[in-house]
């Protein structure tokens, strides 16, 4: 039955008609609500596409979404930026540069630990009240004394440090790099100073009042729905990726991962009143600066800054990062087992997606496969902010219906897979 809601707008460009055809096809069959989509090829915008399933005429794309730990690569950008001025090196302490840092087990952590999810600060044993994120109060210090205190904790397992820094790498990064920047500006200043603005794109950790009126909240789609749809048979119009024998696996795996690592330990919600979806979706939660959990940009932004970074370091004759600092930020990629899932993170804090040789098989081919050669990472339930420096790919995808259970965010990979399919025809053309 068609959907009388449903709306597709954008173009694309000669020989990337079969991502739109897919994105049409996305849009009629899977559980969705708005999403945006946008590629750049050698610098230049070839697929730009949005659409509503749900008859939302307010959405465009210039929409501005939370892409949750998509907006980690954000961060990652800044911190390389402080490489770039030759401000930051990434094998120093991070008690070279914040000395308060240094205690509680922490001594010896370098700014490359903590990038690759390896600093042992997974969770918090306490809760950061939203209004001392405000970017007025973190530099009031009003954060930096509960990470001070905190005591390292990793892993209960011999092969590896890794785990996931899903709330917490955003808010040391913040302090690190404000105490580093000559003008003592948070990540949230610089995204809007150094990327945005000469850019001319939108990417914002930390919205301001008149921007808010322009976000799209986000819908987390039920546990049930994805349980009920996974029984479905896919040839009779199921609305979710995987069967139900997919997801039990999955999920069992995780559960018994989970169990060894730091955070398994600890109950405190990362912000004081939960930390869960509600909580993102208000105003005090948005107007803070959690850079690893809560930047707000669109996909047309994403892959702008997904290009810059795939060129260089500059695009449309404008260099945000110096090459030297965009190299480094790349350089330096180790594989291990982050509980949950095998990855390469680099030096810099951006994933390096290829074949890995760690962890389960099953979830490093879905997490890998059909992203090939790009790096940069994904956010909860969907979105993709990435980029391929051989192919010269800027990516981005922007859901609001946020799929919990696919945690490699299969939906947007499908995309890039056929992204690369078209890239390769053009090149072999």
């Amino acid at each position: 039955m068609s959907n009388p809601n449903l709306t597709i707008e954008g173009s694309v460009a000669p020989g990337f008609e079969s991502v739109r055809d897919l994105y049409a096809r996305n849009m009629r069959k899977l559980e969705e609500r708005n999403t945006q989509l946008c590629v750049y090829h050698r610098g230049e915008k070839v697929v730009d596409l949005w659409g509503t399933q749900i008859g939302d005429t307010d959405f465009t794309p210039d929409t501005l979404v939370n892409i949750f730990s998509s907006g980690k690569s954000m961060e990652a950008i800044a911190i390389a930026s402080l490489h770039g001025r030759g401000l930051l090196d990434y094998d120093k302490r991070i008690a070279d540069y914040w000395p308060e840092f240094g205690q509680q087990g922490k001594e010896d952590l370098t700014v490359a630990d903590l990038m690759r999810h390896e600093g042992g600060l997974a969770s918090f044993d306490r809760s950061i009240e939203p209004e001392a994120l405000f970017p007025e109060n973190i530099k009031k210090n009003q954060v930096a004394p509960i990470i001070e205190t905190q005591i390292a904790r990793f892993p209960q397992r011999e092969d590896t440090n890794r785990e996931y820094h899903a709330i917490t790498r955003g808010w040391v990064a913040n302090e690190i790099f404000r105490r580093i920047d000559p003008a003592g500006r948070t990540i949230g200043d610089f995204l809007r100073e150094e990327v945005s603005t000469p850019l001319k794109v939108e990417a914002y950790v930390g919205l301001r009042e008149n921007e808010l009126p322009r976000v799209s909240p986000v819908i987390i789609v039920s546990f049930l729905f994805i349980l009920l749809q996974s029984l479905i048979p896919k040839f009779l119009g199921r609305r979710i990726e995987k069967n139900i024998f997919q997801l039990g696996a999955r999920i069992f795996r995780i559960l018994r991962s989970a169990r060894n690592g730091s955070t398994a330990r600890r109950d405190v919600p990362p912000i004081a009143g939960g930390g869960g979806l509600p909580d993102f979706n208000s105003r005090e939660v948005r107007m803070g600066e959690t850079p690893s959990a809560n930047t707000h940009s669109n996909a047309r932004s994403l892959a702008k800054i997904a290009a810059m970074v795939a060129n260089g370091g500059a695009l449309d004759g404008r260099e945000v990062l110096p090459r030297a600092a965009c190299d480094a930020m790349h350089a330096e990629t180790i594989e291990a087992d982050m509980i949950i899932m095998p990855c390469a993170f680099s030096q810099g804090g951006v994933n390096a997606f290829g074949k890995t040789s760690v962890g389960n098989r099953d979830f490093g081919e879905a997490l890998n496969e059909g992203r090939e050669g790009f790096f940069g990472w994904m956010g909860f339930g969907g979105s993709i902010f990435q980029w391929n420096r051989e192919r010269e790919i800027g990516f981005g995808y922007v859901p609001t219906s946020l799929h919990a259970l696919d945690l490699f965010n299969e939906r947007g990979k499908e995309y890039q897979r056929e992204v690369l399919r078209c890239v390769e025809k053009l090149g072999a053309s």
